[in-house]
């Protein structure tokens, strides 16, 4: 965890004729997000598409499978991301809606500059096929058949 935003970075330093675009999470990015200032300081304009479910979606996916209901330590206290990519003097935009992610797209990148997409997503929805409270209940089922 952790890895996006540097990674991005460095694709980008390495290829700055390319676009580079990270799609992370809100844990994730909030382990590397001060990167954000490097991406200011070498001119790197790095799109970072961030979906924010308010947890460590996937440490909250294990501790339901493993111990259904018993959550402990995964629930996250955001910033503020468009203001924070805003106080670096990058691009910053708030993206409430699927329909609102390509025109949202094509204003980053024609920002020219570092931009943060703050995607608002459903913390249920925990993976494309399968949710919090799905899992939630098949593992308390897995559990019942096991003992």
């Amino acid at each position: 965890m952790g890895y996006g935003l540097p990674a991005a970075l460095g694709a980008k330093r390495l290829y700055p004729e390319r676009t580079v675009l990270v799609v992370t999470g809100d844990g994730d990015f909030l382990m590397t997000g001060q990167e954000f200032a490097t991406a200011m300081q070498y001119r790197l304009p790095v799109i970072i598409l961030l979906l924010d479910n308010g947890m460590y979606g996937t440490i909250r996916m294990h501790q339901e499978h493993n111990y259904p209901g018993r959550v402990s330590g995964t629930e996250l206290r955001n910033p503020d991301f468009v203001a924070y990519a805003k106080s670096f003097g990058g691009y910053g935009e708030r993206i409430a809606s699927a329909e609102e992610c390509g025109p949202a797209l094509r204003r980053a990148m024609a920002s020219g500059l570092p931009s943060l997409l703050h995607c608002i997503v459903d913390p249920d929805a925990i993976a494309p096929h399968m949710t919090l409270m799905k899992l939630r209940q098949s593992a308390f089922e897995r559990l019942k058949n096991e003992g």
